[in-house]
């Protein structure tokens, strides 16, 4: 143990000696890290937020949407699904890509046209004003419930019931804020789906919707309203119909199978860096042949050669970690702030960076240590 210890203080010396040659060897190792932690950390938060949002719309809920061009369906076409008593309501809803504007400020929405009965069954939640109803469809009105991110973009505020914007030629008035939450909600115009129809000169609705009476009927919701989606479209290729744990573990397999792919490629650095480790020490060795030589003709074995410059390349590798998983915390930090997300450090992905670099610094550093520890005496002393 007390070899250990004194191999280890050498290693830190010589490290801190060749200070700047010590960092361009590590930089590899640390941009490795760094690519690992933070590209697995943004997609597992992205992920977590996703799942948190589609888990919020509950696991009563059913997606609808019809794949096929060609099928045109009106809103009591899928109405209809709410005569059979495992279906609680349905929410036909169509989207509208467009740009909002309020003075000199522009801003990309999404802007959905909804029924009245949209927020309860989607769980879309007002932080103030009103709601959708029913008088706005049929007057076909310019009303809109906003997300907070565009109210924040649009007005800088979230004082806005009763502000006017335009969009896509038209003005809009305000007459409702909804809840901030961490999912798209908050990019999102709410208006009257007749007046979302008018706007985009398509009276066709092509997703909807459907809540089932409870979490037992959900089954029974399903295959209702499949039958009735291949009743109206006669093609069973030309529709799907999602229920959110289906939707949800799609999401989390994707994502995950993402993470992987990702942590991987970002992982080649660290090999790269693995490479650099070993060229530097043996650098190292080429110039410490005399003092390897010395210790050896007082006594050293092969052995204590061995593992002096093992962990000299452990302590490059495993410093540069440290130093990568400092950086990758302030660069979340940064990112989440720049981006207006909430991300937090996967320490697992940390955890296995760390450990992978003191591989690296084993694997990358036994060759030159096998090369040092060779070395005899005579053939060490006699170099210059």
């Amino acid at each position: 143990m007390t070899m250990f210890f004194n191999s280890l203080r050498l290693a830190v010396r010589s490290t801190l000696a060749n200070k700047m040659r010590s960092f361009l060897t590590m930089l590899g190792i640390i941009i490795g890290v760094m690519s690992v932690i933070v590209l697995v950390s943004i997609a597992q938060s992205t992920t977590s937020s996703i799942s948190s949002a589609i888990a919020s719309m509950g696991s009563d809920l059913l997606t609808v949407t019809v794949t096929d061009e060609d099928i045109d369906l009106d809103v009591d076409d899928y109405l209809d699904l709410e005569q059979y008593d495992s279906i609680s309501g349905v929410a036909p809803y169509l989207t509208v890509s467009s740009t909002a504007r309020s003075g000199d400020t522009y801003t990309s929405v999404s802007a959905i046209g909804v029924t009245g009965e949209y927020m309860d069954i989607a769980g879309v939640e007002l932080e103030s004003g009103r709601s959708i109803v029913a008088s706005d469809l049929e007057w076909r009105t310019y009303t809109a419930v906003i997300g907070t991110s565009v109210a924040g973009d649009l007005f800088e505020s979230y004082d806005v019931l009763g502000e006017t914007f335009t969009m896509s030629g038209h003005t809009f008035t305000i007459v409702g804020l909804l809840t901030e939450t961490d999912s798209s909600t908050d990019t999102e115009i709410l208006i009257p789906l007749t007046t979302a129809q008018r706007i985009s000169d398509s009276t066709a609705i092509t997703t909807a919707y459907v809540k089932a009476a409870s979490t037992n009927d959900v089954d029974m919701a399903q295959a209702l309203t499949e039958y009735q989606m291949l009743s109206l479209t006669g093609d069973e290729d030309s529709y799907t119909v999602y229920n959110m744990s289906e939707l949800l573990e799609t999401m989390d397999d994707v994502m995950s199978t993402l993470s992987l792919m990702l942590g991987g490629i970002a992982a080649i650095s660290l090999l790269v860096g693995g490479i650099g480790i070993m060229n530097i020490m043996l650098v190292s060795v080429a110039e410490r042949t005399r003092e390897i030589g010395i210790r050896k003709a007082i006594g050293a074995r092969r052995s204590h050669i061995m593992m002096q410059f093992l962990i000299e390349a452990c302590v490059l590798s495993i410093l540069g970690g440290l130093i990568g998983l400092g950086l990758s915390a302030l660069g979340l930090r940064i990112f989440a702030i720049v981006a207006d997300m909430t991300i937090t450090m996967e320490w697992r992905a940390a955890i296995s960076a760390l450990v992978f670099c003191m591989i690296i610094g084993i694997a990358f550093g036994s060759y030159p240590a096998a090369k040092a520890s060779k070395l005899t005496p005579i053939e060490a002393l006699q170099r210059n």
